[in-house]
């Protein structure tokens, strides 16, 4: 393991974060609210922990896939860690155990929230909030991959680690490049989605806050009612649009700006996430019709919910804790499915189903004409067997993962539904469930020892699981000897 290596990337990480954090400190002295302190002392700690590790001088700067996964899985945590800081010196939160659930929910997109009354923060803290969603939605390496020429070509590893879905693709040959095209592509949805909900009358500092939530769709609102607390159609309408297409893969975006438009159109995941939000939008637009006035309201509230579910966003225009059980259900079925692999999205991604569900039919081929040689392929490509095996594995991990937590978090004594769904949202980054953490709920009821099995949930889930299981695999810790 190469240690210096791995704790001089964590340094960088802290000292990049520390320069994050200027941005709420400037909004805390725009607009009042005394939350300035905290962020000048999370500051100071950030920046100076993250200095000392930066100093650290490795003799092997090559990154090996271990190195790579353990910078990946300690990264977020350090991060998350340390972003928790302004919650903590703000004086806002009960616990730091609070603080870092809150944090770990924000940088990993989730929207999970132990506030019960949001409205109250200074503007300094929700920006932060909102912002730390925008921070990770895209990742922390990725942006420090992108900004640092120091990284070299080995950081294709890192890019593994952190990117998601079963083969991350590099869209140009030099990884930097690749780091720098996401980001502007990133950024630029970012500021259009921002213009879109100023136009439609959200003022700007709500505009940014939601915006940076919908990129990295996160969830996070300064309204204690959701995006529901603005009663703004227009808004709503701009919201599901750009959920949706937060949750398309970000390297099918590069394709339409080198007007690659047969790859974009032909694309199989797309096609399939397209069809299942429509499928899904009639079924419960039809199913909830009569809980509303009339089809047009149903539809409007139906399509919201839809996006911001598959998307992971976790934005609510309504508490669908009511609806009936068929709408909730494919909610739930959402929640596990995500969006494209790729995206700023959570979910197991519906790319892996697609993989499981072509090689199912090769195997049941092979039964009935047992000489037959065919072979799983997406997009007109072959899709490897370790793939396939992979993809399998990330299936098992994901339900082992999610019925241990479930026992441990059971210790609550909650009930199946909300202890259930709050695990699925956890783990596949979605922020509401249902039951007592539904979109009008949060997660403030449960103990600080179910909010740390939920925190790991979290971090696992964006992470993909690999590199944070890795933290757990006593060889991955031997030291690796340079000659």
């Amino acid at each position: 393991m190469n240690y210096r290596l791995i704790f001089k990337l964590i340094g960088n990480v802290l000292r990049i974060e520390a320069l994050f954090m200027l941005f709420p400190l400037l909004v805390s002295f725009i607009y009042g609210g005394g939350d300035h302190p905290a962020f000048l002392w999370s500051i100071l700690i950030s920046a100076a922990v993250g200095t000392i590790l930066a100093k650290l001088n490795p003799k092997d700067k090559n990154f090996r896939a271990k190195d790579a996964f353990v910078v990946a899985g300690f990264s977020w945590i350090f991060l998350s860690l340390f972003g928790a800081l302004p919650f903590y010196f703000s004086g806002y939160f009960n616990s730091f155990v609070d603080c870092v659930f809150e944090s770990i929910s924000g940088f990993t997109t989730t929207g999970s929230s132990i506030l019960t009354n949001v409205e109250v923060l200074p503007k300094g803290i929700l920006f932060w909030r909102s912002f730390s969603h925008w921070i990770g939605g895209m990742g922390i390496l990725m942006f420090m991959i992108a900004v640092m020429p120091s990284i070299n070509a080995s950081s294709v590893n890192l890019l593994r680690a952190e990117s998601t879905g079963p083969a991350p693709d590099k869209i140009v040959p030099r990884i930097q490049e690749t780091a720098k095209i996401m980001y502007m592509i990133y950024f630029a949805m970012t500021v259009i989605l921002v213009v879109f909900l100023k136009i439609a009358g959200l003022p700007i500092f709500d505009s940014m806050l939601n915006a940076f939530s919908v990129a990295g769709t996160g969830g996070f609102s300064n309204m204690n009612a959701s995006i529901g607390g603005y009663n703004n159609i227009a808004a709503e309408i701009i919201m599901t649009v750009f959920m949706f297409l937060f949750g398309i893969s970000f390297s099918l975006y590069f394709a339409l700006l080198g007007r690659k438009f047969e790859k974009f159109i032909k694309d199989t995941e797309l096609k399939i996430y397209f069809g299942v939000v429509i499928v899904s939008i009639l079924i419960i637009t039809i199913n909830i019709s009569g809980l509303y006035n009339g089809i047009w309201e149903a539809l409007r509230h139906s399509s919201f919910q839809v996006s911001s579910i598959i998307s992971t966003t976790g934005f609510a225009t309504t508490d669908f804790n009511l609806w009936p059980t068929l709408s909730k259900s494919i909610l739930v079925f959402l929640m596990f499915t995500g969006c494209c692999a790729g995206s700023t999205g959570g979910g197991m991604k519906l790319i892996r189903f697609i993989i499981l569900f072509k090689a199912a039919k090769v195997e049941l081929d092979k039964i009935f004409h047992p000489g037959s040689v065919k072979a799983v392929s997406i997009n007109g490509k072959k899709i490897s067997n370790d793939i396939v095996f992979k993809t399998s594995l990330f299936f098992f991990i994901y339900f082992a993962i999610f019925f241990v937590s479930l026992l441990l978090i059971s210790i609550d004594n909650k009930d199946i539904v909300s202890s259930a769904t709050a695990v699925i949202a956890s783990l596949s980054n979605v922020g509401p469930g249902l039951g007592t953490v539904g979109p009008t709920g949060n997660y403030a009821a449960f103990s600080s020892f179910s909010k740390i099995v939920f925190s790991f949930c979290m971090i696992a889930g964006r992470l993909e699981f690999f590199p944070v299981l890795v933290l757990f695999t006593p060889h991955v810790w031997k030291r690796r000897v340079i000659k």
